[in-house]
């Protein structure tokens, strides 16, 4: 198999799609230093990675001069490390960098190494989040129509003839990229595509009840996070497809957001939100939690859960807690997918189209 270093050589097309990721991540920049974000670094190995239990981390072992070892992790996300330091008073901070997800499929959607964007502002909530993200897809959008309107080579010219006013074409399909982006929160589109009302939602027997009228096979004893992941990823995402508008799914069910303050006017519920453009999920963003009480307890539900997964079993960032106990101003925050972005605007279906060196290929 020709490896994308190689094909980069007589494979023009190829090679700027490639390049694409430096336009991207150029306009990122722009957007975030245009509103004064400050860009910041956060370790990359760490004592303690997320929590979450249905992601695998890649484990490994730290030794000193002395050879005294102990296990370090590859993150997941440097989510921790940045609520640190808005606790330090860094109040509106964002950073590009690699984080790592050991377990996931090579292509498609996903690589297990891959390049994430994080940014937390203080005295926010999700629905702040949810206008900079927004903002921020549109500004990259005319920002790349700014940088290939100065060059005449066919992939520039087959460039801007996607990119248009205020739309982008991606694998045939015109997708509207104004603003303000639809909104439905997680029970409404459960009502939508299965009729399942919000009572329903939360009931584990009812979801199982469903599951099986759809014919999944399902386990007598299958949990209710399991029967919500099978309906959500199976049911409700491919109809999310189909929408010619890039869609905001808001307002999880409190278990689906360990990390995410709860609703003041439905505490079943979290401030939570997800955002999909033509079948991708495109970010995952919270009102930050900041009762570091309820964040402990939350944090070990879900160790707990990881180990009975058969997950790699690792310690609670203590340091975590202890910020949020000095005090993390109320804020919002979201994980965007860097690669996933750059799968649009380059208009391919498979991330290994966009990565010099995929792990398709490194691992082959």
């Amino acid at each position: 198999m020709e490896k994308n270093w190689q094909r980069m050589r007589h494979d023009e097309f190829f090679a700027q799609r490639l390049l694409l990721r430096e336009q991207v991540i150029k306009a990122i920049r722009k957007f975030f230093d245009q509103q004064q974000f400050l860009e910041v670094e956060t370790p990359l190995l760490v004592k303690a990675p997320g929590s979450e239990p249905y992601l695998e981390v890649f484990r490994t072992e730290l030794k000193d001069e002395h050879d005294h070892s102990q296990p370090a992790y590859l993150l997941t996300s440097p989510e921790y490390s940045m609520k640190k330091l808005l606790t330090a008073g860094l109040d509106k901070i964002y950073q590009i960098c690699k984080s790592f997800r050991n377990q996931e499929s090579f292509g498609q959607n996903h690589n297990p190494e891959f390049t994430i964007l994080e940014w937390y502002r203080a005295s926010a909530d999700y629905q702040d989040i949810m206008l900079d993200l927004a903002q921020l897809i549109l500004f990259i959008h005319e920002e790349l129509k700014k940088y290939y309107s100065t060059k005449t080579d066919d992939f520039a010219q087959s460039m801007l003839a996607r990119l248009g006013d205020k739309q982008l074409e991606y694998l045939g399909k015109n997708y509207n990229l104004q603003l303000p982006y639809q909104r439905l929160t997680v029970a409404e589109v459960f009502a939508k595509y299965l009729n399942i009302q919000e009572e329903e939602l939360l009931n584990r027997d009812a979801l199982y009840q469903v599951a099986k009228k759809l014919n999944y096979q399902l386990a007598s004893d299958a949990s209710w996070d399991d029967l919500f992941y099978q309906l959500f990823l199976n049911e409700i995402e491919p109809q999310l497809a189909q929408l010619d508008h890039p869609v905001i799914i808001c307002d999880y069910p409190l278990s689906q957001a360990a990390l995410a303050k709860r609703k003041t006017s439905n505490p079943q519920f979290a401030e939570r939100f997800e955002l999909y453009l033509a079948g991708l999920e495109l970010g995952n963003a919270f009102s930050e939690l900041t009762d570091h009480q309820e964040q402990e307890q939350r944090i070990k539900s879900e160790l707990s859960l990881r180990k009975e997964l058969n997950k790699i079993a690792y310690e609670l960032d203590q340091d975590f807690i202890k910020a949020l106990e000095v005090g993390m101003p109320e804020s919002g925050g979201i994980a965007v997918g860097v690669d996933r972005i750059i799968m649009l605007f380059a208009g391919v279906s498979d991330i290994n189209d966009i990565l010099f060196f995929p792990a398709s290929e490194l691992f082959a």
